[in-house]
């Protein structure tokens, strides 16, 4: 079974799918969830269901300094594979290099990568947009793309609700790259 630490920043819709997914049980262990902000729901959620929780507070001035800490604290698990799940911060140390690291972002990238995805959609006037994962690299939501799917934009959609039909198949999608990448012997072999 391989072991997956979660980086997540909000709500933690995304984890509790990937807590959630029936196959998980057969294919990956959740061993710990990884947060930049102590309060949010993602930690309460791991809590919840016996997963260790670890928040390391981000501090702007002293970014190099947490990028080593968060690339120390996911290392110290040896985890087979890391998941940024609704995870906000861009990783800038070689986390990715040491071990495959994946992020579920809610567009069709290349199409507005950011922390505005949404957002930048809807002011793009765009009719449709969609959920797309992918391997992190040294880029901005440029890595290899594993899965995409396309989610319509309505006239009268706000970024709300856009983003609440993107979450539910932001959900779907990453647990099956989750379990298929697990279920591969080499899970590096999907960068290839």
């Amino acid at each position: 079974m391989r072991k997956v630490v979660v980086l997540a920043s909000g709500n933690g819709s995304l984890l509790q799918a990937l807590i959630d997914a029936p196959e998980r049980g057969n294919q990956y262990e959740i061993v710990a969830v990884v947060s930049d902000k102590p309060k949010c729901f993602a930690i309460e959620r791991a809590r919840q269901a016996g997963i260790t929780e670890i928040a390391i507070s981000f501090q702007k001035s002293q970014d190099n300094q947490w990028q080593q800490h968060l690339k120390d604290t996911v290392l110290g698990f040896n985890p087979d594979l890391v998941v940024s799940a609704g995870f906000m911060r861009i990783i800038r140390s070689d986390l990715f290099e040491v071990v495959p690291t994946i992020n579920s972002h809610p567009s069709l990238l290349p199409n507005f990568p950011g922390a505005h995805a949404v957002a930048d959609a809807l002011a793009a006037g765009v009719e449709k947009t969609g959920a797309t994962v992918h391997f992190i690299d040294a880029g901005v939501d440029s890595g290899k793309i594993l899965a995409q799917q396309s989610v319509p934009v309505y006239p009268n959609d706000s970024v709300q609700s856009l983003h609440e039909r993107i979450k539910m198949v932001e959900r779907i999608q990453l647990t099956q790259v989750v379990v298929k990448l697990c279920l591969q012997e080499d899970i590096w072999a999907g960068l290839h």
